[in-house]
């Protein structure tokens, strides 16, 4: 594979400046979470997010969850913090718990697609987590795979996915893998999970 069809590949130690100014121009950034390889756009930005889509081959009416740099963040993507998104978010996060959560308006309709919902969580990966720290701004999350396939857990997946599709990429070595975050959707008046994951049943409720 030559130069030109290669992505900006960086270590995790010095690429997170670079990351967040491609992300900041509109650009696709793959970067480790504490499972898989994820793929990161602005989520506010309607071109980087139909780019993604388009990546991803992602059918129609599936969301795009987000990962933020803390708690805090909720109170501006949720018009209401429920005493369970509270109980979950002080037990797991930083973790891989995605809460999904009603939207506040300004979340655009390509991330909820049209649910009026939207799936969040605070990643405990250093990499991930700094990323969204050093962006103070929420980033996409979807697994760094085309719609169908298996999620990559090395840089070189990402690479043999989407070559020079993508923008940069953080290597951040071989990751865990399955299983894949546990997702709670917290709309309704009691949680259900809607992906068995990490995080396992027994443990949510404990804490509810």
């Amino acid at each position: 594979m030559s130069d030109k069809t290669r992505p900006l590949i960086l270590e995790k130690n010095s690429a997170l400046a670079r990351a967040v100014e491609a992300i900041r121009a509109g650009g696709v950034v793959a970067y480790p979470t504490e499972t898989f390889y994820a793929l990161g756009v602005d989520p506010f930005n309607s071109a980087a997010v139909e780019r993604l889509l388009k990546l991803k081959v992602r059918p129609d009416g599936k969301p795009i969850s987000l990962i933020i740099k803390d708690a805090c963040v909720l109170r501006t993507i949720t018009p209401e913090l429920s005493t369970v998104v509270l109980k979950l978010s002080r037990a797991f996060w930083p973790g891989p718990l995605t809460i999904v959560l009603r939207a506040v308006e300004s979340i655009p309709e390509a991330i909820t697609a049209g649910s009026g919902s939207v799936g969040v969580r605070v990643s405990s990966s250093p990499v991930a987590g700094r990323f969204a720290a050093e962006l103070s701004t929420p980033i996409t999350a979807t697994s760094a795979n085309p719609a169908g396939a298996a999620p990559p857990v090395t840089a070189k997946e990402v690479i043999d996915f989407f070559g020079s599709s993508i923008d940069v990429i953080i290597d951040g070595g071989t990751l865990p893998g399955a299983p894949a975050s546990t997702v709670v959707d917290a709309t309704g008046a009691k949680p259900e999970i809607l992906r068995a994951g990490t995080i396992g049943a027994k443990e949510i409720e404990a804490v509810l």
